[in-house]
C-alpha cells in the first residue's frame, strides 16, 4: 500500500488476536462511500495485500478466528456478509455467508463461534444469529422497541456486549452468552421513571406523493387520545441517518406531563434501502419536507391534535426541517424549536419564502461554539422572522457562547437547555407544569 492516504482519507488498523495479521482499512472521507480493506503479515514482515480497493462501495471487516467477515453493500444496498482467511484476503477466495435481505443489514460482530447481525425492521433493532458458516440460528431478544447501539465481543469468547436504548429506556449494555443463548443486564443508568408507565405505538401514513411512511407515537400508557394532545413532533430525514427510538429526557418529561412525542421516519435517512436515503438527497430534498409536513397533516386528520396544540422540533439536519416546514406551511403548528440549524445557504433558498406571514412562535437555539454549522444561520434567521411575521408571537433566540454542535458541555448545562426549551413549549403550547 502506498502511503497516498492525504488528507481526505482516514486510516484505521486492527491487529489479529495472534498479533500475525494486520488489517488496513482505508476510508474515504468521514461520509465515505467507498473504503479499502489491506492485510499484512507483520511476523514475517511479509508484503501488504490488497483484498479489495477497486470498488466504489463501502467494505467493514470483523475478526473471526484465522480470518474475518467482510460487510458490504457492494451489490447489495441492503448489505450483505462475507468471509475469507488472513492468508488469503483476495476477492477471489471471498465466500458470501449471509446473502441480503429485503430487511437492512446495520452491522455485524462476532463472539463464541457465532456471527451476530444487527439489522433494522420498520425503523426499530433486531439482532440474529448465525453459525459461523452464515446458517440461521435464533435472534436475541430485546426489552421493547428500540435501538441497539453496538454489539461487541471476541471471536473466542462466548460473551457478547450490547448497548440497547428506548424512549422510554435508558441506556443500557446487556451481556449475551452465546452458548447460553441468554441475555441478562450488565449496566444500566438510574434514572428516575418507570418505564412501564409508558408506551411506543408505530403508524403509517401517506405523504403528498402517496408513499407510506412510519412513525413513532410515544406517551404515557392509557393516554386518551382527545383531538387536542399536546404533540412534539420531531424527525431528521438525512445523511442515511436512522431515526429509531432512542433515550431523550427530554421527551420523557413531555411525556409524563401528558404530551406525545411523534417521531417521523422520513426518506433521505436509513430506516430502509438506499433508494429511501437517495429520494430526499440533493435535489430531492423537498420530499423530506413533504414527509414531515405530511405527518403534521396526519396526526390533526386523526384527531390527536389540531394545530393549535402541536410543535416541532428539529435539530442540525433536523433544524433544516423544522425551518423549512415553518416557512412552507405556518398554519399547520403553533411553536417551533429549531436548533442548531443549516438555513442560510444558496442551495437551501429555494425551500424558504420569508414573507409577511403569521408564523408560529419560534426558538431557534445556537451559540458560538458550533464549528459544525455557523450560529450565523439561526441568528439571522431569527432577525428575518422577526421583521417579517405578521403575528403576534415570540419569535426567541437562546444562545450560550459555549454551546455547540456535538455536544460534550456539563450535565447542568444540558439541563439548563432542556429546560428553556421545555418552559418555552410548556408556555406556547398551554401545557400544566404541576
Amino acid at each position: 500500500m502506498e502511503n497516498t492516504l492525504g488528507r481526505e482519507k482516514i486510516l484505521t488498523l486492527q491487529l489479529s488476536e495472534d498479533g500475525t495479521y494486520l488489517v488496513y482499512l482505508v476510508s474515504y472521507g468521514s461520509g465515505s462511500e467507498k473504503t479499502e480493506i489491506y492485510v499484512q503479515n507483520v511476523k514475517e514482515n511479509a508484503p501488504v495485500v490488497a483484498a479489495v480497493n477497486d470498488q466504489k462501495a463501502v467494505f467493514y471487516p470483523t475478526f473471526a478466528g484465522d480470518g474475518f467477515f467482510i460487510l458490504t453493500n457492494w451489490k447489495a444496498p441492503q448489505w450483505h456478509v462475507f468471509s475469507t482467511t488472513f492468508a488469503t484476503p483476495q476477492r477471489e477466495h471471498w465466500r458470501e455467508v449471509v446473502p441480503a435481505s429485503d430487511v437492512h443489514l446495520e452491522s455485524i460482530a462476532a463472539a463464541g463461534g457465532k456471527l451476530i447481525g444487527q439489522y433494522t425492521r420498520n425503523a426499530t433493532s433486531e439482532l440474529k444469529v448465525f453459525d459461523g458458516h452464515g446458517k440461521p440460528e435464533s435472534s436475541i431478544a430485546l426489552p421493547a422497541l428500540g435501538s441497539v447501539g453496538a454489539s461487541t465481543g471476541r471471536w473466542e469468547s462466548p460473551e457478547l456486549f450490547v448497548s440497547f436504548e428506548s424512549y422510554n429506556y435508558a441506556p443500557s449494555i446487556f451481556q449475551y452468552d452465546v452458548k447460553r443463548a441468554k441475555s441478562e443486564l450488565w449496566a444500566k443508568g438510574k434514572m428516575p421513571f418507570d418505564p412501564a408507565a409508558f408506551e411506543i405505538q408505530q403508524v403509517w401514513y401517506q405523504s403528498k406523493d402517496k408513499t407510506l411512511v412510519p412513525m413513532f407515537l410515544f406517551h404515557k400508557k392509557g393516554l386518551k387520545v382527545e383531538g387536542s394532545n399536546p404533540i412534539l413532533l420531531t424527525g431528521y430525514g438525512g445523511f442515511d441517518v436512522s431515526e429509531t427510538p432512542y433515550y431523550w429526557p427530554l421527551a420523557l418529561v413531555w411525556a409524563e406531563h401528558g404530551g406525545i412525542l411523534a417521531d417521523g421516519n422520513l426518506r433521505g435517512g436509513g430506516e430502509f434501502d438506499e433508494d429511501w436515503h437517495r429520494a430526499g438527497m440533493l435535489g430531492k430534498k423537498q420530499t423530506v419536507f413533504d414527509d414531515f409536513i405530511a405527518a403534521a397533516e396526519y396526526l390533526i386528520a386523526n384527531k390527536y391534535t389540531t394545530s393549535s396544540n402541536l410543535a416541532i422540533d428539529g435539530t442540525s439536519n433536523g433544524g433544516l426541517l423544522v425551518g423549512a416546514a415553518m416557512t412552507q406551511r405556518p398554519d399547520l403548528f403553533q411553536a417551533v424549536v429549531c436548533g442548531y440549524p443549516l438555513l442560510d445557504m444558496l442551495r437551501y433558498q429555494q425551500f424558504f419564502d420569508v414573507g409577511g406571514r403569521n408564523y408560529p412562535s419560534a426558538l431557534f437555539v445556537t451559540g458560538d461554539g458550533d464549528t459544525r454549522v455557523a450560529p450565523l444561520h439561526a441568528r439571522k434567521t431569527t432577525a428575518q422572522l422577526q421583521a417579517a411575521t405578521a403575528s403576534s408571537h415570540p419569535i426567541l433566540l437562546l444562545y450560550d457562547t459555549k454551546s455547540g454542535h456535538s455536544g460534550g458541555r456539563p450535565i447542568n448545562k444540558q439541563i439548563e437547555e432542556n429546560t428553556d426549551i421545555l418552559s418555552f413549549l410548556f408556555w406556547q403550547l398551554g401545557v400544566p407544569t404541576n
